[in-house]
């Protein structure tokens, strides 16, 4: 990962007040490359005095790394929808690839895809996806998880996070990767590492992390060169015999392609819905009228996934690169500028949701962006909906009570928002 080297910037207005005694130096002093400000859950605030004051701020951070963030639920949804100035072709991700700014998938893997190769990308992936798929995975996942509720309820407890949540992806992974349970777990022990590489708890963080990075990567592109060599062998019903078959203009996919697009899903998968299981029974734990409500009306499980989704916004942001020049409420966007999508402060939007600070399962409206919004809407929505609600359900109607056994554990990183140690005791 390196920094993107853009030289635009905002007209410096230091020495400027703002009405609640935040001067503007303070504000362009923000970075939003920080992790720890993210460790520490600080970031709300943070993200709070951006909307009111700066939301589109410029972000020079630390790390190298020069960008835009929009923190303004219209600004993010106005840069989601706007795919003909914003593309996806940079990555994700800051800090593009290993001795690159650019991310080494561009164009070859969906999230880092523009149209019309994304459109083309999509409908060779969607069948893996399909309502049938999700189905089977609703019925693997209820397995798993009823099993890993019984495991807490005879020990007296778990670790939520590593014991139960884990369920959800594995579920997913045996069905839409064709694989074993214990290959799915190893396969979230990979992406783990990959989205946690400056995580203590997931990789030895001495020495350069961006080759740390490019190893984690190579490991994942080794498990999936062994699943594509079997499939090759023996073709089935899942994602890689589906790749393997397909073709965009006639032409087959490479394996890189197929490495790139298993990935994708994978990580989209493991990493989301495991997270969000956490920050939402938290949510529930640390709201228990919430919780009361849900388990005496059932009918609000729907509402209450969607609130959960909003309040956990486990994807904290995504990046674009603006493909001209922009201008968006006085502020000049540059071509070749990084820009950042903040989900994670879009979707605490005042503006947008009334008491957003707030957590209440009976929220209406409920137009989050945790999902992104346009044509790189999650492709794994569906399937991450019915994981939570099956989890959540099966949760408040087995009539165990969690409570905390210590303190919980955050993923170290800005980008993935989770937790990593959730200690629970039933109560």
């Amino acid at each position: 990962m390196t920094g993107t080297t853009s030289t635009a910037g905002p007209t410096s207005t230091a020495g400027t007040t703002d009405t609640a005694g935040t001067t503007a130096a303070e504000l362009a002093g923000v970075d939003l490359t920080d992790v720890d400000l993210f460790l520490r859950g600080e970031h709300h605030d943070v993200f709070a005095r951006l909307r009111r004051d700066r939301p589109i701020h410029w972000n020079e951070g630390a790390d190298g790394n020069r960008f835009w963030a929009l923190t303004s639920y219209d600004d993010v949804l106005w840069a989601y929808s706007n795919h003909a100035v914003f593309g996806s072709a940079r990555g994700a991700v800051l800090g593009g690839s290993f001795r690159s700014e650019e991310d080494s998938a561009g164009g070859r893997m969906l999230v880092a895809a523009d149209l019309p190769r994304h459109r083309m990308l999509k409908q060779r992936i969607h069948p893996a996806m399909s309502s049938a798929v999700v189905d089977r995975v609703a019925a693997q996942v209820r397995l798993l998880v009823d099993r890993a509720l019984e495991r807490a309820r005879s020990a007296g407890g778990c670790d939520f996070a590593g014991e139960v949540a884990t369920e959800l992806p594995a579920g997913a992974l045996m069905v839409v990767m064709g694989i074993g349970y214990q290959e799915a777990h190893d396969l979230i022990g990979l992406t783990r590492r990959m989205i946690g590489f400056r995580d203590e708890v997931f990789v030895d963080t001495g020495g350069d992390e961006r080759l740390r990075l490019a190893w984690v990567q190579a490991e994942i592109f080794e498990f999936f060169a062994d699943l594509v060599a079997r499939r090759r062998r023996s073709p089935g019903d899942d994602l890689v015999s589906l790749l393997l078959r397909a073709e965009i203009n006639g032409r087959p996919f490479t394996e890189e392609e197929i490495f790139y697009n298993c990935m994708n899903v994978a990580v989209g998968g493991n990493e989301t819905s495991s997270y969000t299981a956490c920050t939402g029974l938290m949510a529930l734990m640390d709201h228990p009228e919430q919780y009361r409500r849900l388990v005496e009306r059932p009918g609000l499980l729907g509402g209450a996934v969607e609130e959960i989704l909003r309040w956990s916004s486990t994807n904290a942001y995504v990046q674009r690169v603006a493909k001209r020049d922009v201008d968006r409420g006085g502020v000049e966007i540059r071509e070749g500028d990084s820009v950042t999508l903040w989900n994670v402060s879009a979707n605490r939007d005042e503006a947008q949701f009334e008491n957003a600070g707030q957590f209440d399962i009976e929220r209406r409206p409920n137009r989050h962006l945790t999902y992104g919004a346009g044509i790189h809407r999650c492709i794994g929505a569906p399937i991450a909906q019915s994981e939570l609600s099956l989890l959540f359900e099966r949760i408040t109607s087995s009539g165990l009570r969690f409570k905390a056994a210590g303190e919980p554990r955050r993923l170290r990183s800005n980008f993935i928002l989770g937790i990593t140690r959730l200690p629970l005791d039933i109560a």
